[in-house]
């Protein structure tokens, strides 16, 4: 089974470049997401967390037992329906009350084809990760990866940094993967560009050590900034990764977003696509020759998120105050106006087309101190969200 599915794996590799891997925490993600392509699944306690509408974070956390928890969902819900692909055992390794090599025999007599190290120890940091490494956890996390070796069991390692990596090679891990950390929010920003940049960094820094130790390793990422088809595409161009495995960005930030745009769609149109927008900032805004264009339709997109000017020209490759000149001199004036006036003018128009009131008008252009909104409004528009408000009521 090993064997035959690494050179599957292998084989995948050269027809499509890519593989994908997905965690899930129920058995309609699993269906969804072999339906769409992916090549393997993994049985998460924090997905499980994630279908309860809670965060990732849970699975790190003593609410449950987590390798309990997967035991019984990854059963009851993945194996189950017999998706012909494999299914690993997101594994609590450093948990005092199992005996490994034990508590792995009973993992693959139930069906799974291996086991991933999560939760791991390795996102933990501070006095509390310092605690942990005295202990030796995340070795328990390695030890478990050698022993589902030995047993010619799959393993995916979720690797921080390059000893661990190290580590984990020496072991015999068929997968490195290296764990960003948890998948951030769903809400396009310039500062996750660069996040994104600080992580390339990191995958190359890791993967230069593992390609010296075992160059044939499938080298995957995972999780951190990286959470959309544009996000993997700038990492497959900058690094030299194997794949990518999604949790968060395969079952909560498509639900999440889903549901949020499809309600906001009865109250706001929403005319451009987060996607070609995200794509312009990471092929980099130079290549489009427009700078100004380019922080009008950031604004277009973002107007009620907080948005900083320094990240902007950060992200376009120019200076603030270069790209401060350029604004004012093609809008007329500065970018602060720019915004505020941007602002009021999509709330005018929320609170005419819409049955919304001022304060939820408000916080959907972005300000949380309705005394300030309001004062800007009547600043700019010239009466008081109010009369537009009653005037709306008035005509319905």
């Amino acid at each position: 089974m090993r064997k035959h599915f690494l050179k599957k794996l292998k084989l995948q590799l050269k027809i499509n470049n890519y593989i994908i891997g997905a965690a899930v925490g129920s058995g309609l993600s699993a269906e969804c997401v072999v339906k769409g392509g992916a090549n393997f699944l993994l049985a998460l306690s924090s997905g499980k967390y994630r279908q309860m509408g809670r965060g990732s974070l849970g699975g790190f956390l003593p609410y449950a037992n987590s390798n309990a928890m997967v035991m019984d969902f990854g059963q009851k819900e993945i194996l189950s329906l017999g998706l012909k692909i494999p299914v690993f055992f997101g594994l609590h390794a450093s948990d005092p009350t199992i005996d490994l090599p034990r508590y792995i025999d009973e993992i693959k007599v139930c069906g799974f084809a291996g086991i991933n190290n999560f939760p791991s120890v390795g996102l933990f940091d501070g006095t509390f990760r310092q605690v942990l490494d005295e202990m030796e956890l995340y070795q328990r996390e390695v030890e478990a990866v050698r022993i589902a070796n030995a047993k010619n069991m799959l393993t995916i390692a979720f690797v921080f940094d390059e000893f661990q990596a190290v580590d984990m090679l020496a072991a015999g891990a068929d997968i490195l993967c290296v764990h960003l950390g948890l998948t951030k929010g769903g809400i396009l920003g310039a500062k996750k560009v660069l996040s994104l940049k600080n992580a390339i960094e990191r995958v190359n820094q890791i993967f230069s050590i593992s390609d010296k130790i075992n160059p044939d390793v499938i080298k995957m990422i995972y999780g951190g900034p990286v959470k959309t088809p544009i996000d993997v595409q700038y990492m497959y161009k900058n690094t030299n990764i194997d794949g990518y495995i999604g949790g968060s960005a395969f079952e909560r930030i498509p639900s999440e977003e889903s549901l949020i745009k499809i309600t906001k769609a009865f109250k706001i149109a929403d005319t451009l696509n987060e996607d070609d927008l995200m794509a312009k900032m990471l092929d980099g805004i130079t290549k489009h020759n427009n700078y100004v264009e380019f922080v009008k339709e950031y604004v277009a997109k973002n107007y009620m998120n907080e948005i900083s000017f320094i990240d902007l020209a950060m992200v376009a490759h120019i200076s603030r105050s270069r790209l401060s000149a350029l604004f004012k001199q093609e809008v007329g004036c500065g970018f602060p106006e720019y915004l505020v006036n941007f602002r009021m003018k999509k709330a005018k128009d929320i609170l005419k087309r819409n049955k919304v009131k001022c304060i939820e008008a408000a916080n959907l252009v972005g300000y949380s101190d309705y005394a300030q909104f309001s004062k800007m409004f009547k600043k700019y528009i010239g009466v008081s969200p109010k009369k537009i408000y009653r005037g709306h009521k008035h005509i319905n």
